[in-house]
């Protein structure tokens, strides 16, 4: 099987996007073909999160049907409702009795402060936005940048997107795919220039090849902008085929964090809304519970990085956001 640097590399997951130009947001359904087991991780101090207490390991709920990250703040969370009907009219989901629930967690970014026009009425589009990325949601290839949740996204000096990518686990059969919406109050980069923090983890030239700079930039460290609270959030999932518990995945997401650490400076800020989701389908089972689930989450770490830095590389600039893309620099 031709690898496509995506998390849809790992077998059963499908993923679609939705935009809105006008409001300038956009949604990213991720509907898994069976119930996989999930977990969450949470670091930044200003989330926005739906149905994630299910996700404790002493919660009742096995598994989750589909994740859904999306634009919009608080008004965002409405996005799970499109995806929970489009799942409902396939019958998917927790049976209770003669009724199917199904379980769909999400997490959103605030973009509300990007110049897109949000006065929508009453009701905010982001349910119907939610259904249309479920609708598109397909294996395979899927656009990165200024698509679904990272349509909107931004960073202290760059416009954020939306990345994806994949790796096979060093001494294992199973592999770790990762996914992200880049909307940090940090930087990805160091400073103003063009080297990303996460270029020790680059794969070839996915995010323009460039390494690291001859010597750190004198202002690779420098504060960013004037912060507001609550402006700002990188959501991502890893995903891995191997056989993990909700524990075992609790922990895979914590290790996962670390890769939003090596690729954004600050990050799981006050500021942020930090928020990672892992799955696993259970397919490969391990040797060695501990060894194996360490492996994995060395692996999913540097996915991750490697998936901030190719969002931010793959975005372009939006109209109403006075934000340079990458490939401005």
């Amino acid at each position: 099987m031709t690898r496509l640097n995506r998390i849809t590399d790992i077998v059963g997951i499908r993923v679609g996007h939705a935009e809105d130009a006008r409001i300038a947001s956009g949604v990213t359904a991720l509907v898994f073909d069976t119930p996989f087991t999930c977990a969450v991780d949470v670091r930044g101090g200003g989330p926005g999160t739906r149905e994630t207490d299910l996700l404790d390991p002493a919660a009742t709920v096995p598994a989750v049907d589909a994740l859904v990250l999306s634009g919009g703040s608080a008004f965002g969370l409405d996005a799970a409702a499109g995806v929970v009907a489009h799942l409902r009219e396939a019958g998917r989901g927790f049976a209770v009795g003669a009724v199917r629930v199904p379980i769909v967690p999400g997490a959103i970014l605030f973009d509300l402060l990007n110049g897109g026009d949000k006065a929508w009425g009453r009701f905010p589009p982001y349910r119907e936005l939610g259904y249309a990325a479920a609708l598109a949601a397909r294996d395979g290839a899927f656009p990165l940048g200024s698509v679904g949740a990272g349509f909107g996204a931004r960073t202290a000096n760059l416009k954020g997107g939306l990345g994806s990518a994949s790796s096979a686990v060093p001494g294992l059969s199973a592999q770790v795919g990762a996914l992200v919406a880049v909307n940090a109050f940090g930087r990805v980069t160091m400073g103003q220039g063009p080297h990303f923090w996460a270029a020790p983890f680059e794969r070839g030239a996915e995010f323009g090849g460039l390494g690291l700079p001859p010597r750190v930039p004198d202002d690779a460290l420098t504060w960013p902008r004037a912060p507001l609270p609550g402006a700002n959030t990188t959501l991502a999932v890893v995903a891995t085929d191997a056989a993990l518990t909700k524990a075992q995945a609790k922990r895979l997401a914590i290790a996962a964090q670390d890769g939003l650490a090596r690729a954004i400076h600050p990050a799981h800020t006050p500021l942020d809304g930090d928020v990672v989701f892992a799955v696993a389908t259970g397919a490969v089972p391990l040797r060695d519970e501990v060894a194996d689930l360490a492996r994995l989450g060395a692996t999913a770490a540097e996915t991750l990085a490697r998936a901030v830095a190719i969002g931010v590389h793959a975005a372009t600039r939006l109209p109403c956001l006075d934000l340079p893309a990458w490939r401005e620099l």
